[in-house]
Parts: C-alpha cells; structure tokens; sequence
C-alpha cells in the first residue's frame, strides 16, 4: 500500500488530535506493558535531546504532555499517551538514546529496554526515528536503524529543528537522508521535516498517523 497516496479524513485527523490526551504510565520493562487488543502502537525513537518530547507535544496540542528536560536523557522509561476518548491509537516516548554523560551501567538498561520492546511488541506499526536537522545521521542513529531493520519494524525518519537551519538548508538535509536510508529494507522512503517551536511538517506527522490507523 503507498501510504503517500493513501485518502484520510481530514476532519477525523483533525479531532484525533484536538481530544485531549493523557499520560497512562512509564514502563521500566517492556513485558510490563499493557495489553495489545485493538490498538496500534506508533513510537518515538531519537537521541538525547532530539526534541521527542516537545513533538510530543506539539502534535498533541498540549505543552505539558510529555515532560521536557534540558538534561540529556531524562526519559528513562517507555511512556505512553493515549486519548482520553479512545480511539485504539497510542503514542509511545522511548528513552533517549546515544547519551555518554549517563552511567554505562543505566545505558545498557535503557538500551536493553529498546531492544525488548521492538523486538517483542506486534502491534508496534511505526518507529519515528528523530534527527536533529542541524546534525544529521550520526553512527548510533545508524546503529537503531540496522536493530530496525533486522527486526523488520518499520519506520521513518523525522527531522527535528528544522527551524534552525539557514533558508534553504532544510532541502539538502532531506536529500542527502533519503539517500542515506535508500536501501535500507524497513525505512519509509519519505523524510519529514518538523519543528516543535514553529509547528513546521506537524500536519504532516499528524496525517501519516492517520494513515497508519486508517490501515489498521
């Protein structure tokens, strides 16, 4: 199915994200999580400091959602949002990732929790993977991607703080990363653009959301 082509309602994308929603629970181990029955599961993946929870927030339309933390790798656990009039969809926070200041001992964990949880969970439909528009792809955003792949969960690239780029800047880094993630055999082709601060490319993550709960 091309998902680029595929018809959503417009106005359905728009309440599902107009509701309220709210925080359910942080999961310190993957088996802790609740049950999957007719619900779909999209997630948030990044390094410290990508910006995952301000998008959260910004595709919620609530700033105190997910919380935000100018200390690199404050989420430490899976944290999870839904609506509060269900609508079988949840968003999922995943630990930041690529954070050398904290404990290797805390690193692992974290990354071990990663690990189990797209690995274990089938109803996970999409990993967004968030970079930092200023960077680019670097080794350990590389290294979740090949996880990825060897886990065939799918997933897509969203560019985060595009707003900081020069005018013009924002193409190439488009570019140059669909190009990087070309034949890699569980990435959607398509890269978003966003930025949380300026509500840049969030109608288009809200829209590829949709989608993926239309095809559910």
């Amino acid at each position: 199915m091309d998902e680029t082509r595929t018809a959503i309602d417009p106005e359905a994308t728009r309440l599902l994200f107009a509701r309220p929603w709210t925080f359910v629970r942080g999961m310190a181990q993957a088996n802790d999580l609740p049950p999957i029955a007719g619900t779909i599961e999209v997630a948030f993946a990044g390094r410290s400091n990508v910006g995952k929870s301000s998008l959260i927030n910004a595709l919620t339309g609530q700033q105190g959602l997910a919380r935000t933390s100018n200390t690199p790798g404050r989420t430490q656990e899976l944290n999870l949002f839904r609506p509060e009039v269900e609508a079988g969809l949840l968003l999922v926070d995943m630990p930041g990732y690529g954070y050398a200041e904290a404990p290797k001992e805390k690193v692992d964990v974290w990354n071990a929790l990663i690990r189990d949880y797209l690995r274990g969970r089938p109803n996970l439909r999409r990993v967004y993977v968030l970079i930092d528009a200023r960077h680019g792809l670097k080794k350990n955003d590389e290294d979740v991607l090949t996880l990825l792949d060897k886990a065939a969960v799918s997933y897509q690239i969203v560019l985060t703080k595009a707003d900081k780029l020069k005018p013009g800047g924002i193409d190439k880094v488009l570019a140059d990363t669909a190009e990087r993630i070309r034949k890699r055999p569980a990435a959607f082709p398509e890269v978003l653009a966003t930025s949380s601060e300026k509500g840049a490319g969030v109608e288009e993550l809200r829209a590829a959301i949709s989608r993926l709960l239309a095809g559910a």
